[in-house]
């Protein structure tokens, strides 16, 4: 054990299906050897932290968007007829929409 370079254990505990998906991604790597493969992945592993904020205000938005769609359908079903100043509003509120889901798909393009 003298001659050995790596002289820290570690440890650490995993369900059956997580060990069952670190079995699959070993052979897809085609290799068998659980220590190289936990130790490659823990240096040279990719951390992916999603930031939620531009999704979350999107579904904002959404909810929006449908709330006012179904105002204006009640209204056109009672009155029989649609203002303009609504179809106008949803025009904005659908712009917004497109606006940040651009936002969100320009975000999406830069994980590499």
């Amino acid at each position: 054990m003298a001659n050995r370079e790596r002289t820290i254990q570690l440890h650490f505990m995993a369900t059956p299906r997580e060990r069952q998906l670190i079995a699959e991604k070993m052979a897809l790597l085609g290799t068998r050897n659980l220590g190289a493969y936990l130790r490659k992945m823990a240096v040279d592993g990719y951390i992916v932290q999603l930031d939620l904020g531009s999704v979350k205000e999107l579904v904002s938005l959404l909810r929006g968007a449908t709330n006012n769609l179904n105002q204006i359908a009640k209204r056109a079903n009672e009155t029989r007829s649609i203002y303009a100043a609504d179809v106008e509003d949803m025009r904005e509120r659908y712009a917004e929409l497109w606006e940040a889901a651009n936002k969100i798909l320009l975000e999406l393009a830069k994980i590499s």
